[in-house]
């Protein structure tokens, strides 16, 4: 086993330790917590259960994944048959008298069937592996770099090719294709891109449509590639020919609530303290009923993970975390746009990983 999975393993079993857990489990059901077990175990398989206690690690997967297990964990690996997976790692955990499990990845349903009769004490650990997950090793700051270089990269390339009558949709695949093309995996593992035009883009979440690019209209495009399983994640805007005036001036407020709120990123500060940063730097501007979300959230494995920027979150950043910084503003009838780079906290500060060379609305002349 690597040293970085061993050395997670081992902070796993301390977390075991402290709260007086013999066993701890976790499922994998159709990709769902899939992140999870590729963070403690290496496999990355759509199927998997693990079963780790103080002195042994299994990998419970059926038989598409005897090869890869084998490739990317060494784990004992138990090839399920005749039985599902639910089954067999409640025939394994009998034995054990305090078992963890997470609580918020299995059903209620699936509980009572399978787990509930198992004659053991049950505790919820559904925290233990987000907080594992925060503090970012330096091989996974490194992908997320590789992650959003990539990505950029891709991004510049794309901007030079859209043309007269180009549709979101096209802008979106082609976007897609030069990040695979320049060595990504993938875009993100479970959304696709933003890619919202003209009125479209004050809609926040807005998936790309068959809408075509129009002259003075400004483009959101929220995108990021995947790397080794982690991910980048950057909203850039750009704009067909000149747009009107109201768009440079929301962008060079959004500049200054950003780089405002980054600024001010290090250990100790809340997410609720950084998210207000930004915040009052918009509604002091007169456009603080615009701004529709929180500031931000951390990255890594998933594209959304722990920690929280918003008005809502009692998280305190710590060394180690990735997070978002996006502020944005969008008015319903005319449109919106957001800036948005990946940060890592650092024992004395942050350092941005997305390089945010350019928050500018980029000018595309056709």
């Amino acid at each position: 086993m690597s040293k970085i999975l061993n050395s997670r393993l081992n902070n796993l079993r301390d977390l075991m330790s402290k709260n007086n857990l013999d066993a701890f489990i976790l499922i994998v059901d159709e990709r769902s917590n899939s992140e999870s077990c590729h963070y403690i175990s290496g496999f990355r398989g759509s199927s998997a259960g693990l079963i780790i206690d103080m002195n042994s690690a299994k990998l419970i997967t059926d038989g598409r994944y005897k090869t890869q297990s084998r490739n990317q964990t060494n784990f004992e690996i138990i090839i399920q048959s005749g039985k599902n997976l639910y089954e067999f790692i409640a025939e394994n955990i009998s034995s054990y008298k305090n078992v963890g499990f997470e609580a918020d990845k299995i059903s209620y349903a699936t509980f009572k069937k399978y787990f509930e009769p198992v004659k053991t004490n049950w505790h919820d650990a559904s925290d233990f592996i987000p907080a594992l997950r925060r503090t970012k090793d330096q091989d996974e700051i490194n992908f997320i770099k590789k992650a959003a270089k990539i990505a950029r990269q891709a991004y510049g390339n794309i901007l030079k090719k859209v043309h007269p009558g180009m549709s979101e949709i096209e802008f979106d695949l082609k976007l897609m294709a030069e990040i695979k093309i320049l060595g990504a995996e993938k875009g993100w593992a479970h959304d696709d891109f933003i890619v919202a035009s003209g009125e479209r883009s004050a809609m926040c979440h807005a998936p790309a449509t068959n809408k075509k690019f129009e002259r003075g209209e400004i483009v959101t495009v929220d995108y990021g590639a995947m790397v080794e399983g982690y991910m980048s994640d950057i909203t850039r805007n750009f704009a067909i020919n000149q747009p009107d005036e109201l768009a440079f001036k929301l962008n060079n407020i959004l500049i200054k609530a950003h780089n405002e709120a980054a600024k001010n990123l290090r250990p100790g500060i809340s997410g609720k303290e950084i998210d207000t940063i930004a915040r009052n730097i918009i509604e002091n501007e007169g456009y603080g009923k615009y701004f529709l979300h929180g500031l931000g959230h951390g990255l890594g494995l998933e594209v959304h993970e722990a920690p929280r920027l918003s008005q809502s979150s009692k998280d305190i950043l710590q060394a180690g975390d990735v997070v978002t910084i996006e502020p944005g503003i969008y008015i319903e009838g005319w449109g919106g746009l957001r800036i948005e780079d990946d940060y890592l906290i650092t024992p004395d500060g942050h350092e941005c990983l997305t390089v945010n060379d350019n928050q500018n609305i980029e000018i595309v002349n056709l």
